[in-house]
């Protein structure tokens, strides 16, 4: 099968520590990314900007440079449009795309809010369009295993679990100056949609769909400082509208591996753990055992926290013995840990079977579970 025809909007050469740079670029240029997909153009926020795109990343000279998505839209010959820009612009910026009946692969979140990725996942429904969404924590190997060890039926039916994590950000009074915007909740990316947004996924992947009972959100420190990370000087304090704590009770949904009335807690606040502590601690209690997983990333386990040790055990109840469980990569180690994720999503796309990777509608179970707990609080 010929690769597919795919566009990048958000690979910018101005900054290279862009998401795309990092997490999409290196399995797309790999030899495996290369047989699946081809990258036939570039769009950014002129023709002039992804000219020099294509240039820094020696990418061919006939690639194309488009400096709208309009006009990236309108080229019959992309199939498949990447948007990996901020999440602000998700929305105007793949829209044409979807309205063209392309394929498209859009970073989480899908859109600022509920209501605008319902209105592109209502769109690709009826242009027929293939779509997915940066869910990469579908495809982290600690994820997996853990989710493996539940379906094995290791620690009987699941009866509870538990989620303490800390992250989102580096600093929990700290933003640098590119994350400014995550203090503007109307912006729809933070660390409530992204950081605890990405962690609520994939313990859905693992466990099941969670029925959501109570939310309870706090701001503990909405004075946020802003820091050039060039100088480490701050440069302004801002006033934050975005809650830095979290805590969140439902139900599991009763499965062939999780027990009716199955009880999910979870607890998240940006920034530091407390010192010397696990960020992430994730504990799956069944009948015959328990898990725990923790991870010295805390929640940014699905893109580089995966780099850092993540430790899965399992204690045994009749024999009282606890055994560490081992996880592995599947492939793709010449990259990153964020890019072998990404690759596997592509990958899963490309084999077409809609069930192993995130589509739009998934995105929207998702934004609608998150504006129903937001809709619960308020800034003092």
């Amino acid at each position: 099968m010929s690769p597919i025809r795919t566009a990048i909007i958000g690979l910018s050469s101005s900054s290279l520590n862009t998401w795309a740079r990092y997490a999409h670029l290196p399995y797309l240029l790999s030899a495996e990314g290369k047989a699946k997909f081809q990258i036939i153009a570039l769009c950014n926020s002129s023709i002039d900007a992804a000219k020099r795109a294509i240039e820094l990343y020696k990418l061919p000279p006939e690639t194309r440079a488009y400096g709208d998505p309009q006009t990236l839209a309108a080229d019959p010959d992309v199939q498949f449009v990447v948007c990996a820009t901020r999440v602000d612009t998700h929305y105007e910026t793949i829209l044409p795309s979807i309205r063209q009946g392309k394929s498209a692969y859009v970073e989480w979140p899908l859109a600022s809010n509920a209501a605008l990725a319902g209105e592109l996942a209502a769109l690709a429904r009826e242009k027929g369009a293939k779509t997915m969404v940066g869910f990469q924590g579908w495809y982290a190997p600690a994820v997996m295993t853990l989710r493996d060890l539940v379906r094995s039926g290791r620690i009987g039916k699941v009866l509870s679990s538990e989620v303490r994590g800390a992250g989102g950000t580096n600093d929990r009074t700290i933003l640098p100056t590119g994350l400014k915007y995550f203090t503007d909740r109307k912006l729809g990316g933070n660390v409530f949609t992204i950081g605890f947004g990405h962690l609520f996924d994939f313990v859905q992947t693992a466990l099941g769909e969670v029925e959501v009972l109570h939310s309870h959100m706090q701001l503990q420190r909405p004075d946020v400082k802003i820091r050039d990370p060039s100088t480490g000087k701050i440069l302004e304090t801002v006033r934050s509208d975005v809650p830095d704590l979290m805590f969140i009770t439902g139900t599991l949904q009763a499965s062939e591996y999780v027990a009716s009335g199955a009880t999910i807690h979870l607890r998240c606040r940006r920034g530091q753990a407390f010192k010397g502590e696990d960020p992430l601690v994730w504990t799956v209690n069944g009948e015959k055992g328990e898990i725990r997983l923790s991870a010295t990333g805390g929640m940014s386990i699905p893109a580089t926290g995966h780099a850092e040790p993540i430790a899965i055990e399992v204690h045994d109840f009749d024999t009282d013995e606890v055994q560490n469980v081992r996880w592995v990569w599947h492939g793709k180690e010449e990259l990153n840990v964020s890019a072998r994720m990404v690759g596997t999503l592509y990958e899963a796309f490309a084999a077409g079977d809609g069930t192993k990777y995130p589509t739009f509608d998934h995105a929207l179970k998702r934004h609608t579970q998150l504006d129903e707990m937001l809709a619960h609080f308020s800034t003092p």
